[in-house]
């Protein structure tokens, strides 16, 4: 049975070997060339230093996964918004752990304040990243036509939300 845990230093090679994967292969990322494991580290490095959750799904000692949040923009008014992203290989999707892994990421983002999260999906066709934000109970509230182009297309972005604790019922702590 797979663990979701925090990430470590030591996780960032296969994190970084995931995520270009994803890169080179997939629309769910708009960047086109893989960040090297240093660019990696240094994201990670922010996301932490923010107190904002970094996870890894973990199977049989392999990193099969690896989800974290990031504040939606830099401004301070949005420091309760947090943008997710979820990346799976691709032998562990289809079997609930994307889901699985998002659920952890919400549960521990709300934990520390963040009261609405948001998903930037890339490519509409992106069925597998959008059943999986519906099902945790993301509605999608829009879709930026035509706004990347990668492997000579144009592809859209597809913006999912969730609110989470008080939501907007109340002024953040």
């Amino acid at each position: 049975m797979p663990i979701i845990r925090p990430s470590h230093e030591a996780d960032l090679v296969a994190i970084t070997a995931l995520y270009g994967h994803h890169v080179l292969h997939g629309t769910g990322t708009f960047e086109v060339d893989p960040p090297s494991e240093t660019d990696m580290a240094s994201r990670r490095t922010d996301v932490l230093a923010k107190g904002l959750p970094y996870l890894v799904l973990e199977h049989a000692g392999q990193v099969l996964g690896f989800a974290y949040c990031n504040w939606f923009k830099p401004r301070p008014a949005y420091r309760f918004s947090a943008e997710d992203s979820i990346y799976l290989a691709p032998e562990a999707k289809g079997q609930g752990w994307g889901r699985a892994l998002l659920a952890e990421l919400a549960a521990q983002a709300e934990r520390v304040g963040v009261r609405k999260l948001i998903a930037v999906i890339g490519d509409s066709a992106n069925a597998g990243s959008i059943g999986v934000h519906r099902s945790l109970g993301f509605q999608q509230v829009g879709v930026l036509g035509a706004c990347g182009w990668k492997f000579n297309r144009w592809l859209d972005i597809v913006l999912m939300e969730k609110t989470l604790g008080a939501g907007c019922s109340s002024a953040p702590e």
